[in-house]
């Protein structure tokens, strides 16, 4: 996956994840400490959107089982969560 614009900096705020769709994927945009992640927004357990999980500083909970993942390096931390998930740091040369 390249590089794509997928929304403006004013579009995520800290535990509101901010999902998007780049490349035919679903993504979640995630401000934490004032540094933006972009991660599979999809959890590989149930096809939950993670964005609309519960967002604690660095992690993520998904919605429906409560798979926890490390927002930072896509680590899955606690079951039902099935494998780690990919993550990117981003810039504003991707989020403007």
């Amino acid at each position: 996956m390249g590089w794509f614009s997928v929304c403006k900096v004013n579009y995520v705020k800290p535990n509101f994840p901010f999902s998007a769709q780049a490349d035919g994927k679903r993504i979640g945009i995630y401000l934490v400490e004032g540094e933006y992640f972009a991660m599979e927004d999809i959890c590989p357990h149930a096809n939950a959107l993670l964005s609309q999980g519960f967002m604690d500083g660095e992690t993520i909970e998904c919605p429906l089982h409560g798979a926890l993942f490390d927002i930072r390096t896509g680590q899955c931390l606690r079951e039902p969560g099935e494998r780690d998930l990919n993550t990117t740091p981003c810039g504003s040369t991707v989020i403007k």
